[in-house]
């Protein structure tokens, strides 16, 4: 299965933000960025990261998804 996160890196790119801060300000580690940069699964708590960063920042070219909660 394959992810795309393109709209992260063109959003990423477009606003200056670099991979750099992706990998030292929100310490996300070597494995984690070479899965989002080969389009393979990361953790909700990755992706959650990205969103908070992304909003603290002001952007919103990247999309993130919030689920409502479900009651069973």
């Amino acid at each position: 299965m394959s992810i795309s996160y393109s709209p992260l890196w063109k959003t990423m790119e477009a606003k200056g933000v670099s991979t750099y801060a992706l990998k030292h300000k929100l310490k996300i580690g070597g494995g984690t960025y070479n899965r989002l940069k080969e389009g393979l699964p990361v953790s909700t708590n990755t992706i959650s990261m990205l969103c908070d960063y992304l909003r603290l920042l002001g952007l919103r070219g990247a999309r993130c998804y919030v689920p409502s909660e479900r009651r069973c």
